[in-house]
């Protein structure tokens, strides 16, 4: 991979059930099991997949006016599937974005559903990933104490 192309979280266990994610810029979510505040995995998942969309037809139609509404609701169900396993299925992502009356407010309502089918399409990383599905290898990195062996 080059540096172009490659992406990392660092997950770091707080206390039993709660994490943080840092990324490389510095910042950083709350990660648990859902008894508190925390985000879950699967919240996170949800909130990848709209918010990937989100910066995609924010970027496209906002060129051309600026929203007075923008918000995504993102849906699924959790479910234990016939092998046993858990996984997510009916993901549903749903935009609410109005635009102010005027020319411009026409023209960023005109290019809101080509954005969301060009997000969906090619754009969105992660919609993209989940839909086409990519395999992830799980690893076992050995800590510094058995590494050093002096």
């Amino acid at each position: 991979m080059t540096d172009d192309t490659f992406r990392s979280v660092e997950i770091e266990r707080t206390s039993l059930g709660n994490y943080v994610v840092r990324n490389v810029r510095g910042g950083s979510v709350s990660l648990g099991t859902g008894e508190d505040g925390s985000f879950t995995p699967v919240e996170l998942l949800l909130a990848a997949i709209g918010g990937c969309t989100a910066v995609d037809v924010d970027h496209i139609t906002s060129r051309r006016a600026e929203p007075t509404e923008f918000t995504v609701a993102v849906t699924g169900d959790k479910i234990r599937d016939e092998a046993g396993g858990n996984r997510m299925r009916n993901l549903r992502v749903e935009f609410t974005v109005t635009f102010p009356d005027g020319a411009d407010g026409d023209q960023a309502r005109a290019a809101l559903p080509r954005s969301l089918q060009q997000s969906h399409d090619r754009l969105c990383t992660v919609s993209r990933t989940v839909e086409l599905g990519t395999p992830v290898s799980i690893a076992d990195a050995p800590g510094p104490a058995e590494t050093d062996h002096r």
